[in-house]
């Protein structure tokens, strides 16, 4: 059974955040944790979701919120053979961050979908697209949804996972038998 890392963005994702719902609904969760949850270094960031993924025996999935997105992105680039797929959400504005873009500026080796609102504080939805098409990721806007976290009410997220049971099923379908 495949592993599903979920990698939480500035702060973590609390006990009634969506991604903490998800590791209690989907089996073969492991969260990545970071050193200092308040304080965004993207290379920091980014050898914790690498370490993640070489603790892990086997293909996996990630499922990732804001900044995390920008650090599973900059280990998918360093591990793409291990990825079967990437759910990134409300992915993070590496200008607002202060992080170089030029080393996001890949595609990706895997299937990827970028979820965006049309109202995130945190992330324009023009960036958002913008680096769903430098990542070769399909673009899902939701509309009107705030930050995707639990302050624009997003705790149980049953379009988000359906929107992650897609993303499997069309590399399931996509897969040699």
């Amino acid at each position: 059974m495949d592993t599903i890392l979920i990698v939480p963005g500035l702060r973590n994702s609390g006990p009634t955040h969506w991604q903490t719902w998800f590791e209690s609904e989907l089996p073969n969760t492991r969260r990545v944790h970071q050193d200092d949850w308040t304080r965004t270094c993207l290379s920091d960031w980014a050898n914790k979701v690498r370490q993640a993924i070489d603790s892990v025996d086997g293909p996996l999935w990630i499922v990732a919120h804001s900044f995390g997105c920008l650090a599973s992105v900059t280990a998918g680039f360093a591990r793409p053979e291990r990825i079967r797929g990437a759910l990134l959400v409300a992915p993070a504005d590496p200008a607002r961050f202060n992080e170089p873009e030029v080393l996001l500026e890949e595609r990706l080796a895997f299937p990827s979908v970028v979820v965006s609102s049309t109202n995130d504080p945190w992330v324009k939805s023009s960036a958002a697209r913008y680096w769903a098409g430098h990542w070769g990721s399909e673009f899902v806007d939701v509309g009107a949804a705030g930050h995707i976290n639990v302050d624009s009410g997003h705790g149980i997220w049953p379009q988000g996972m359906a929107l992650f049971e897609q993303l499997k099923a069309r590399v399931a379908e996509q897969s040699p038998a």
